[in-house]
């Protein structure tokens, strides 16, 4: 007489353990949650939803036609130069992507990374330098106007991700105006507006 439950059948390891069927995930398992979730809150299409901009609050401005192709362009690469910046300064980031990222911008561990080049230091610093100037100069041109000055509004959507999608008029319009100032500043062709 057996004792114990009934032994299931099915292929087994050499040590007697079942063989689990195995389950790959494709890669529609993977992001269907996602895209459902985007399709939901935006609604918008299955087809829209894969659209890579709509994981930012600047590419969503773009995905809506509130600024042009370029002018996100160089939202973009603000943003990555701001980050490269304080990366190489020593400076927190902006916005921590992760628990780990947190952890070590506090310094409890990690970030133990070696000094840069002081050379690629210099040229990071340079060009945030000049961004920056070029801002604060898009900043005085429109002073008087209503609406936050642009180099505040870039910096908030490049940098922070700020949602920006129900902004006033006057501050899209600054917005633009410091984002076409970018667009000089890493030359790139400004597409009219």
């Amino acid at each position: 007489m057996a004792r114990g439950r009934k032994r299931k059948a099915g292929k087994r390891h050499p040590s007697g353990k079942l063989v689990q069927p195995r389950r790959g995930e494709s890669q529609s398992d993977i992001l269907g949650p996602a895209l459902d979730a985007r399709q939901r809150h935006y609604g918008i299409g299955a087809k829209q939803a894969r659209d890579e901009r709509l994981g930012t609050a600047l590419g969503r401005l773009s995905f809506a036609g509130k600024i042009t192709t370029d002018q996100y362009a160089a939202g973009e690469l603000y943003g990555e130069l701001m980050g490269r910046h304080n990366a190489v300064m020593g400076l927190p980031i902006d916005q921590p992507r992760s628990v780990t990222g947190l952890l070590i911008n506090e310094g409890i561990f990690g970030g133990g990374a070696p000094d840069p080049d002081p050379e690629l230091v210099d040229k990071i610093r340079r060009q945030a330098a000049g961004a920056a100037l070029m801002l604060r100069g898009c900043d005085q041109d429109i002073a008087g106007r209503a609406g936050r000055r642009p180099s505040v509004l870039v910096h908030i959507l490049a940098c922070h991700d700020v949602e920006a999608l129900r902004w006033s008029p006057a501050d899209l319009h600054n917005l633009r105006l410091g984002l076409d100032t970018l667009c000089r500043f890493f030359r790139i062709r400004r597409e009219s507006f």
